[in-house]
């Protein structure tokens, strides 16, 4: 039509346009698109399957929630599979869809949120059991401690043994923190509520008002979303799965999933944490402009627990029995209660360093033979019936060695032997290690530990006392010191 509009022919300003008089021909009469000329379709090709049903189906739609196949499934049971074949299904769940869009509830609306740089970080637990890592070749299931700034992205993990406890939030905040080497305004949380679901109220209170006053050391308003509701904390909750995708790729990389220690693997969670910080270098270092400074010292990262030994030599904690040194026996102890360890004190002094342990059942037991061995020296038939015998055995083959002994000796000489096995296996950690390697050889041979050969073979010997021979100092090294200068000059 603007060919037209300079006064050419109808043939040549369509030769101009690049199509054909005909189509020209065609536009003159009626200028709109193809797509506008289409009438939609008023008739159907086919009989409604549905016409009998809908009013039934409007009934079942008032039901809140239910899914448009629940409702085909109790139609096919009310009217029979002839009535309403399998082939159906589609057009009523096209059918509701269409309605639901035209006359059903309004959805929920989410809402795009700005995230200013040191305004907000978030924290939340993830179990990463499915990356199938193992310790020494034993399972590690486990937990991650997730820190992250909403605004650049930067990130902290920490391995967690246990659950979703005040220890972990606090060890797991302080070190990121601490790394990151600022603190922002605000510190989000999913309400800790796998922490919260086994406390009773009082308990509650005091794990609320414990991680109140750890925010307020930093200077941080603590807000958390509404229960539930896991896309109010989308900046975590979605960094959750990228992590272990990363630490997965980068565990395929590595060609294993088995560490030597818990420190190493520590260690690779941190490797992947700095590599995907140093991807976001730039805006993680304009967002540290914007935090605020640290306090001068990090505050409380654990629980305490005050617990009397019994006399049994053992303390309850988090319904695990340990064993502690005998001579505590009556005495009140204060223990600091983390994620991975236990630390003991007698009033202002530090007694023992245990290593945490966790259980499924009502009680478990932690026990260190080495705390119980003098006695057992002197009661050794009271092993036979012990209620935490089995984990007194500071390894497999020595529960290997007592079941052999158990069924090849009498009761009391079963006793003697498997004790003084464990007080030969006291003497250090080096003939602990040695002596069950020995017994594994023994017991797999079909004999049994013969205890005065193996006495004799780990007994710690002497050491021998050598003379030391001193020389007698030379002078004339001190003479060679003097300088020429101390001569007398005439």
């Amino acid at each position: 039509m603007t060919s037209r509009s300079r006064h050419q022919s109808k043939d040549a300003a369509a030769a101009s346009a690049g199509f054909g008089a005909r189509t020209a021909r065609r536009i003159d009469k009626d200028p709109r698109l193809p797509s506008q000329k289409k009438q939609p379709r008023t008739w159907r090709t086919r009989t409604d399957p549905l016409t009998d049903v809908w009013p039934r189906v409007l009934e079942m739609l008032g039901i809140p929630g239910v899914m448009a196949v629940t409702i085909f499934e109790d139609l096919q049971d009310e009217l029979g599979l002839d009535a309403l074949p399998d082939s159906v299904r589609r057009t009523l769940e096209r059918r509701i869809a269409k309605w639901r869009a035209l006359h059903g509830e309004d959805k929920e609306v989410f809402f795009p949120q700005r995230h200013d740089p040191g305004r907000q970080a978030l924290s939340d637990f993830t179990v990463t059991d499915s990356l199938g890592v193992t310790i020494a070749g034993e399972p590690f299931p486990h937990r991650l401690y997730h820190f992250r700034l909403a605004c650049s992205g930067w990130e902290h993990a920490r391995v967690i043994l246990g659950g979703e406890s005040f220890s972990a939030v606090a060890e797991g905040l302080q070190d990121a923190l601490w790394k990151l080497g600022g603190v922002p305004r605000e510190h989000r949380t999913d309400s800790l509520s796998a922490a919260f679901k086994n406390l009773d109220r009082d308990a509650e209170r005091d794990f609320t008002k414990r991680y109140g006053d750890l925010c307020r050391h930093y200077g941080m308003e603590p807000t958390r979303n509404n229960p539930g509701v896991a896309n109010e904390n989308g900046s975590i909750e979605a960094a959750n799965g990228h992590i272990k995708i990363r630490l997965d790729q980068r565990l395929r990389r590595r060609g294993s999933r088995d560490f030597d220690s818990l420190e190493a693997y520590r260690a690779f969670v941190g490797s992947v944490c700095d590599r995907h910080n140093a991807r976001r270098a730039k805006a993680v270092a304009a967002e540290r402009e914007t935090l605020k400074t640290l306090p001068k010292r990090r505050t409380t990262d654990f629980a305490m627990v005050t617990a009397k030994v019994t006399r049994n030599s053992t303390i309850n904690v988090d319904r695990i029995l340990y064993s502690v040194p005998s001579r505590l026996i009556g005495n009140k102890i204060e223990v600091r209660l983390f994620d991975d360890r236990l630390e003991c004190f007698l009033g202002p002094d530090p007694v023992m360093r245990m290593t945490r342990a966790r259980t499924d059942r009502a009680r478990g037991h932690s026990n260190d033979y080495h705390h119980l061995i003098g006695t057992l020296r002197r009661k050794p038939q009271a092993l036979r019936y012990l209620v935490y015998r089995e984990a007194l055995f500071p390894r497999a083959a020595y529960a290997r060695a007592w079941t052999a002994l158990d069924e090849a000796l009498p009761p009391r000489d079963a006793c003697r032997s498997m004790v003084a096995l464990l007080a030969l296996a006291s003497t250090c950690e080096a003939i602990e290690i040695t002596l069950a390697d020995r017994l594994d050889a023994i017991l797999d041979a079909g004999r049994l530990p013969d205890l005065a050969k193996l006495e004799i073979e780990f007994a710690s010997k002497p050491s021998s006392s050598s003379e030391v021979a001193i020389p007698e100092p030379n002078l004339e090294a001190y003479d060679r010191l003097l300088p020429s200068a101390c001569e007398v000059r005439p």
